[in-house]
């Protein structure tokens, strides 16, 4: 049987990747709308965030720094990036720590490292390559500046010895290896493409006669754009004052969309599929309902936010009240505070608060939509349990996550992972809860509406669907096995 847990981590359940936005607007402030895009992609990563712009005087611009994206930008900041194009990225590192080095977008200058062309990048997503394409590179002498995969790509592209960046383009993606949605600025023009997988999320939208691309359409949704469709798995697009492009780089990849999407990471009003994922998620609560009923329950209540809209699908299918049995702080991420021993050991009190008139007395049915290492959730069960809850049962609205992802997801390691080694049973032992029982693959699928074979599952099944995957590096490879370089180096 697998080690207990620790008792209280902060680093609860899968972490965020990263979202990335470009825009070619002339007449708009490129830079605000860049803003507001990230600002709506930022549940995507909360590390750091930045936006590059270009203009009329030819040259990019580039502001990056640690924290949100209303932390990092101010109102004069905005007004310095001016132009008529601009890119925009927030972070979570999947590759590489968390340093500004390591945030995004990355500039490549002209004259840099052997660079051909000047450009920014901004990266959602996991090269399993990179290291093989990392010491390719230093061997020509081409320098990095920092730890994370994205610089790779940024590098392929400025470096290469083609006229112009649609031929750069068309010659490197086939070389990468992984997941990649991705977007490059030049001083005149956007660039968009998506791994041949569709790994991870790329939208196209269109504001008044201008285009801009986004990881998820609620970033289109907050500027007053018009959501398009997906970007094609393999497609490059491109915009700029010569007008739009569309070419297929790489075809005939099997899909791979990541399926945790659908469940957690996107925002519950972003559309995949051209169906907005609030109505995929209560589909899922109802499913859940229907394969693991508890006949015993009076109540259903949320881990507010993640569980919130299956909470609501599965009181709707089982004919139980739904009610709140937390409030939720929602400025925690907020503070940069630590909040020291004394308070540590209150552990999850500092985000949620249960209510004891609520749940006093009460048989609850407590949904979430994963669980990974159990840390947050088992909490959750004692202070229900403090607070007067008689039995407490927990449904998840997805499979029990066994495997680590390597295209862009922190998943932890297998050992970590508290479905790792154990039955279901043995969970809910560990967890102290009355029962578990998760949603089942087929349910899963069932709710989406669309077939497994589109999909990437590793996380649940520990099959994964790009060759090399299980010998791909860790988020921290290149600290592992390279030295830093310097810029220019």
């Amino acid at each position: 049987m697998a080690t207990p847990l620790p008792i209280f981590d902060e680093r609860e359940g899968p972490r965020d990747e990263c979202g990335v936005f470009g825009i070619y607007a002339p007449g708009h402030e490129v830079a605000r709308l860049a803003y507001f895009g990230l600002y709506a992609l930022q549940h995507r990563g909360q590390e750091s965030a930045g936006i590059a712009s270009a203009g009329g005087d030819g040259y990019i611009i580039t502001q990056r720094a640690l924290g949100l994206v209303s932390q990092v930008f101010k109102e004069h900041d905005l007004r310095a990036l001016g132009g008529d194009l601009a890119i925009g990225h927030v972070r979570y590192s999947t590759t590489g720590s968390n340093e500004w080095e390591n945030s995004q977008p990355i500039h490549r200058s002209a004259g840099m490292g052997g660079n051909r062309r000047e450009l920014a990048l901004a990266h959602n997503g996991n090269l399993i390559n990179a290291v093989e394409l990392h010491a390719s590179l230093r061997e020509q002498g081409i320098g990095f500046s920092s730890t994370s995969d994205s610089e790779i790509i940024a590098a392929l592209l400025a470096t290469h010895p083609a006229e112009t960046m649609d031929e750069a383009i068309a010659d490197v993606v086939p070389r990468l290896q992984g997941a990649y949605s991705t977007v490059v600025m030049t001083k005149d023009r956007v660039y968009a493409f998506r791994d041949p997988a569709g790994v991870r999320p790329l939208v196209l939208g269109k504001l008044e006669d201008r285009w801009c691309v986004a990881s998820e359409s609620c970033a289109l949704d907050i500027i007053g754009a018009e959501y398009l469709r997906e970007v094609r798995p393999g497609e490059c697009v491109s915009f700029g004052a010569e007008g739009f492009t569309s070419e297929m780089i790489v075809e005939g990849a099997r899909p791979a969309f990541c399926v945790f999407e659908h469940i957690y990471f996107a925002r519950p009003d972003s559309r995949v599929r051209d169906t907005v994922l609030q109505v995929i998620r209560g589909r899922m609560g109802e499913i859940l309902a229907r394969e693991a009923p508890v006949p015993s329950a009076d109540l259903v209540i949320a881990v507010p936010d993640s569980g919130s809209t299956a909470a609501r699908g599965f009181a709707r299918a089982s004919g139980l009240l739904q009610d709140d049995g937390f409030v939720k702080n929602r400025y925690v991420a907020r503070t940069f505070i630590q909040p020291g021993q004394e308070l540590r050991k209150h552990g999850l009190r500092l985000k949620f608060n249960p209510l004891p008139e609520i749940v006093a007395g009460r048989r609850l049915v407590v949904v979430d939509d994963s669980i990974v290492r159990g840390n947050t959730t088992r909490q959750i069960v004692e202070m229900l349990r403090s607070a007067g809850a008689l039995e407490v049962h927990l449904r998840i609205s997805a499979p029990p996550v066994r495997h680590p992802c390597h295209y862009g997801i922190d998943m932890h390691t297998r050992e970590e992972m508290i479905a790792h080694g154990r039955t279901v049973d043995e969970i809910a032992q560990e967890l102290g809860a009355d029962s578990v029982a998760y949603l089942s693959l087929a349910g899963v699928y069932e709710a989406i509406g669309a077939p497994r074979e589109q999909h990437c599952d590793a996380c649940f099944s520990g099959e994964y669907p790009l060759e090399g995957t299980e010998e791909a590096q860790g988020k921290f490879a290149f600290e592992a096995v390279l030295p830093m370089a310097a810029p220019g180096s």
